[in-house]
């Protein structure tokens, strides 16, 4: 994808990811947005599966903490602007508001329940991060142009240098997810793909964008 104008004026930025720098932020990889029966399945979500079960066990091993975003909301308010949007999804205490059995969520595992796009949008996901010392994030999931995406921006406003692997996350169109990774490129981190990531973690590799996304 060539440069627009406004964006070619930038700095080509490298992160190496620290094992006790870094947190992985897996995204709504639940059971309404992935599994039958959802009421918003994105088609294709099993192919984020093998990657990010990949990346899951690197982050496990290397002690990197990780962290189970998890989209959640009471029927009971009045005027919730996510359900008046796009209509009742991930109810809290429901099957669809469940991290999907394929990732192996374990209980040692942190858990953040948020109730709009952002991971960190009135949560304690910020105070989290400080308190584990991570200034570093991975991050997952889906969608890339909605949730992912808005994580993404409220991470780089407070200071985070973040990574997206690609073959991690999936967004609602092709279309969605070029653009939704390229600006984050351009603008927010680093494009990189989850062995790329698991090098870095492991052997301290520089991570830069990948060629093509920006």
């Amino acid at each position: 994808m060539p440069d627009d104008v406004f964006s070619s004026v930038r700095h080509e930025q490298s992160i190496t990811l620290a094992p006790r720098r870094t947190a992985l932020l897996v995204v709504d990889m639940l059971n309404e947005f992935c599994k039958p029966g959802g009421l918003m399945v994105l088609p294709g979500y099993e192919r984020l599966v093998p990657p990010q079960r990949s990346l899951i066990a690197a982050a496990r091993a290397q002690g990197v903490p990780i962290f189970w975003v998890i989209q959640c909301h009471d029927p009971r308010l009045r005027r919730d602007r996510e359900l008046l949007k796009r209509g009742t999804h991930c109810l809290v205490g429901s099957w669809g508001a469940e991290v999907i059995d394929d990732l192996d969520a374990r209980p040692e595992d942190f858990r953040v329940f948020k109730h709009r796009y952002s991971a960190f949008f009135r949560t304690d996901l910020d105070l989290m991060l400080k308190d584990m010392q991570c200034d570093q994030l991975v991050v997952t999931g889906v969608v890339t142009n909605i949730c992912v995406r808005s994580t993404v921006h409220d991470a780089f406003f407070e200071g985070y240098e973040v990574v997206v692997p690609q073959d991690c996350c999936a967004a609602t169109s092709e279309r969605e997810q070029n653009s939704s990774l390229y600006d984050i490129a351009t603008h927010f981190g680093v494009v990189s793909r989850s062995d790329l990531v698991i090098d870095s973690l492991a052997q301290g590799k520089a991570l830069t964008n990948l060629e093509g996304i920006a």
